[in-house]
């Protein structure tokens, strides 16, 4: 026999009678006469020179064979489907809008690249970009319908499915004018400095618990929300600035760098709302920032 004379439609039919065991309810099933669906299943036991079903009072069952047979057919089924997927997502890639909420360091040491790279594959998918200081306005805006994408300190709610995206370290950040006789400092160091402690919530709640942990008490002499201004003040000499180390660079070469006296770390991730129905060019984007895992190990040492 010619395998190219079979035919969908009759396939179709073999998979619709197989799952309702009757011709009138795969007739209905397919929106087609039984006429119709009975002559595509005699055509086809026709070409194959087998017998695929038996009719009887009560409906229809398969033979052996048939058994078989429709279950390539159910294969067949599936590999058209995922054609169609493919073609409606390169459709859907032709265009439309990718909307990120973020903190300014990721924004300036991880984004940038990441957008580039996306922009040479899909250049017709807009992507806009909107600088929040704190995790959970990030988080209302994925929430509300205003952002798609957020970047957030994990873990986040249930409501979100998030992916680490980098682990970021805090560091001590100290004036050059400051004596230091190791690079790493004790607790009883840290509570001899004026320190300069970040206004932003979610990250001041982080370094406020760790620095519970000392049993020295620490002199918190100023409380700004500016990266930049901490920064700042550190090379003024006027107090200890704590920060994370992407949210610090870049660095005036004369600020000494310290680790603080036991790790403390940031883990940030990329959080969607968990069910919702989201573009091809959001699963796009999440992809290239998946494919970015070696640029932020590198951004991170």
């Amino acid at each position: 026999m010619n395998s190219q004379r079979l035919k969908l439609s009759q396939l179709r039919a073999l998979v619709a009678i197989a799952d309702t065991k009757n011709f009138s309810e795969a007739a209905l099933e397919l929106n087609l006469s039984q006429s119709t669906v009975s002559h595509a299943i005699a055509t086809l036991e026709e070409e194959l020179g087998v017998i695929l079903l038996q009719r009887g009072r009560y409906g229809a069952s398969l033979t052996p064979v048939g058994e078989r047979i429709v279950s390539q057919a159910r294969q067949i089924q599936h590999l058209l489907d995922n054609i169609v997927t493919e073609a409606n997502r390169e459709k859907g890639l032709k265009g439309g809008k990718v909307r990120i909420a973020c903190f300014r360091s990721i924004a300036t040491h991880i984004l940038p690249t990441v957008i580039a790279e996306f922009r040479r594959h899909f250049p017709e998918i807009t992507v806009t970009l909107t600088e929040m200081d704190d995790t959970v306005n990030m988080e209302q805006a994925v929430r509300e319908g205003r952002a798609d994408i957020g970047f957030t300190y994990l873990p986040a709610s249930d409501e979100f499915e998030t992916w680490e995206i980098i682990r970021d370290q805090y560091i001590a950040l100290v004036p050059p004018n400051y004596p230091l006789k190791t690079s790493k400092l004790t607790w009883e160091q840290l509570a001899s400095y004026p320190l300069i402690m970040t206004g932003i919530t979610c990250c001041a709640q982080l370094i406020s618990a760790y620095l519970k942990k000392s049993k020295y008490p620490m002199n918190i002499a100023y409380e700004v929300r500016e990266d930049s201004t901490i920064v700042s003040m550190v090379m003024q000499g006027l107090a200890v600035g704590i920060l994370p180390r992407l949210a610090a660079e870049p660095l005036p070469h004369q600020i000494q760098v310290c680790e603080l006296p036991s790790s403390l770390e940031r883990i940030i991730g990329v959080a969607v709302l968990k069910n919702a129905l989201h573009s091809p060019a959001i699963y796009a984007f999440l992809d290239a920032l998946r494919h970015q895992g070696q640029f932020v190990e590198k951004t991170a040492v």
